[in-house]
């Protein structure tokens, strides 16, 4: 159902359909894409194909950059509301106050400023899929309103008492924990449930590794034909090193980001380097210590200094071992000499440079020694 689905309206790709999904492209959303072949992209595809025909509300749970509202156009455009509106909101962009007026609308006259009446994004999704981004940022009365509409399908505009019947699908995404917002009262546990019919975990990039240098050459001939360059510049070994080494924290935004950036700065066929931190200052002074820690370094060594004198004064043995430390030092040449010469005394005598007569006379010295 779903493969049919997919050829009859939905889908098409820049390559023969094979029952892989690997670039797609909505009507509407021409500039929107999902691109990948390794196998967790793929699962995912297929988890989201399932859920899209069953007219339940789902949660995207993804780190920022990953393609939630992307993956939540393609829910919408696969299940039977496809051809009636895909609403979306950021919670994330507005201000908690404004968040209730935008979702439910407003009467005339509700407050300063609304001149006249406005419908807000339930009123527009009637009949589709409404996609609330950030999800975790709603205020806690404004839940109560949405878990109404879950629930019973109406609502009352801001400032009026007329009730408002729709037929919407929530789509939810958030980067949060939302059972642990639960846990500190932040997040209505009873929405969470009504909202998680089914929840699927969007992979981060590093998880992909398949897709990442395809990804890469796909912005860079995007972004090639934007810039209307006569070739798409190829990446060099050492910028193909960076791409799969690093370990893209902003995910599919960032390495967009990267690659188009490497693109219009090229003016060769080949892209040497890749920036991943614009932001790094080239003119950025070199931090000098300050007074404080010179005195402090300058301590540190005299100290270090008195220490390795102390440790060098305390090895030198005192006077009155003389004697004694020639008796060792005698000794000491004496067993190493015949054991050199192999206990031959004149051999050992002149490894010593000494006389024969010399040796001996050590040796019968320190006879009881050796």
């Amino acid at each position: 159902m779903v493969k049919n689905t997919i050829k009859r309206n939905l889908y098409w790709s820049n390559r023969p359909y094979n029952g892989k999904i690997t670039y797609m492209k909505f009507p509407g959303f021409v500039e929107r894409e999902a691109l990948g072949e390794s196998k967790i992209f793929l699962d995912f595809q297929t988890e989201l194909s399932r859920a899209s025909v069953v007219n339940r509300s789902v949660m995207i749970i993804g780190e920022r950059g990953t393609g939630k509202e992307l993956a939540a156009s393609r829910l919408h455009y696969l299940s039977g509301r496809w051809e009636a509106p895909f609403v979306t909101l950021n919670c994330a962009a507005l201000p908690p106050t404004l968040i209730e007026t935008e979702l439910f609308g407003h009467s005339t006259g509700a407050y300063t400023g609304a001149g006249k009446a406005r419908k807000g994004r339930f009123e527009e999704a009637d009949g589709g899929t409404l996609f609330l981004d950030e999800m975790g940022l709603i205020p806690l009365e404004v839940q109560e309103k949405i878990l109404r509409v879950v629930e019973y399908g109406s609502f009352e505009r801001v400032g009026s008492s007329n009730t408002v019947e729709v037929d919407v699908r929530i789509v939810g995404a958030t980067n949060e924990d939302l059972p642990k917002l639960c846990e500190e009262n932040k997040f209505k546990r009873d929405l969470l449930d009504r909202l998680s019919f089914e929840v699927l975990f969007l992979p981060p990039l590093r998880e992909r590794a398949g897709d990442i240098l395809l990804l890469a050459e796909h912005f860079a001939a995007r972004m090639s034909s934007e810039l209307g360059k006569k070739q798409v510049p190829l990446f060099s070994q050492k910028s193909l090193n960076i791409i799969s080494s690093y370990n893209w924290p902003g995910n599919i935004r960032e390495l967009k980001n990267v690659v188009e950036r490497a693109v219009y700065r090229c003016e060769e066929d080949i892209i040497e380097d890749l920036e991943i931190d614009p932001f790094r200052n080239p003119y950025e002074p070199v931090e000098q210590p300050s007074s404080s820690l010179r005195q402090k370094e300058a301590e540190s060594d005299v100290e270090k200094t008195a220490d390795f004198v102390s440790k060098t004064v305390s090895a030198i043995t005192p006077l009155e071992d003389f004697r004694r430390n020639i008796r060792e030092i005698e000794i000491d040449y004496l067993k190493r000499a015949l054991a050199d010469s192999r206990n031959n005394q004149r051999r050992a005598a002149d490894l010593l440079s000494l006389s024969y007569d010399q040796f001996r006379g050590l040796l019968k010295k320190y006879r009881e020694e050796l």
